[in-house]
This record gives C-alpha cells, sequence and structure tokens, in this order.
C-alpha cells in the first residue's frame, strides 16, 4: 500500500513551513491548535507532494490560509488541481483569504466553525 500522507521525502518542506508561517497563519493556528474545537488539527501536513496549511485527520478537513500571492492565475489554476486531486482522497476545504482573516476574524472563524458544528454560544 502506497503512503500518501506526511510523507517523509516532504518532512523537511513541512518544517521550513512550520518555521516560517506568515502571521494570519500564526493567528490561526492559535484557534486551532490544542483541540480548542474539540478536534485535533496539525499544521503544515502533507499528502502526497502537497502540503496543507492545517489539516484536522478525523474530519478530513484542510483549512487553508490564501494569501495575495493566490490572486495571481497562475497560483489561482494550481490551488484548482492541487485541491481537486486532495478531495479525491475526501479532504473537504475550507479556504480563509488574508482579507478576511484581517478584515473580521470572527467571520473567518466562523467559516470552519460551520463545517465542524460547533455549537455556538451567546
Amino acid at each position: 500500500m502506497t503512503k500518501h500522507y506526511n510523507k517523509k521525502s516532504e518532512q523537511e518542506k513541512r518544517r521550513i513551513l512550520r518555521t516560517n508561517m506568515t502571521f494570519c497563519e500564526r493567528l490561526v493556528w492559535v484557534f486551532l491548535r490544542k483541540k480548542q474545537y474539540g478536534y485535533r488539527f496539525l499544521r503544515q501536513y502533507s499528502v502526497d507532494h502537497y502540503v496543507i496549511d492545517f489539516y484536522c485527520p478525523k474530519l478530513k478537513l484542510a483549512v487553508e490560509i490564501d494569501g495575495d500571492v493566490h490572486e495571481q492565475e497562475d497560483q489561482k489554476k494550481y490551488d484548482e488541481v492541487r485541491q481537486k486531486y486532495l478531495e479525491e482522497f475526501g479532504i473537504k476545504f475550507v479556504r480563509i483569504t488574508n482579507e478576511e482573516l484581517l478584515g473580521n476574524p470572527n467571520k473567518a472563524f466562523e467559516k470552519i466553525e460551520n463545517v465542524i458544528s460547533i455549537p455556538k454560544t451567546d
């Protein structure tokens, strides 16, 4: 059986990405780490040669933080191909842009909460 998840060949790439997280990735990690949503999330998790910003294995949920570079046409095409490939493994995606996160963080986190069905408290 072929190993697709967290391949050793991608280990160095994942380590570098974890060490050099963007401000927005750090902000999201503060809320996803330590099972604060009731589920374990991993950062910079790989499936084959693709690295996912944040991944919850139990839910098969990928959370991607998209910076300005993701607005470029070639990057959009790459992201589309990448997402389709990863969806073949049953992985669902939540994409949050830096603008969403910095402009209205509560609304950005609601995108994640809606997928994992977190009960809202008043």
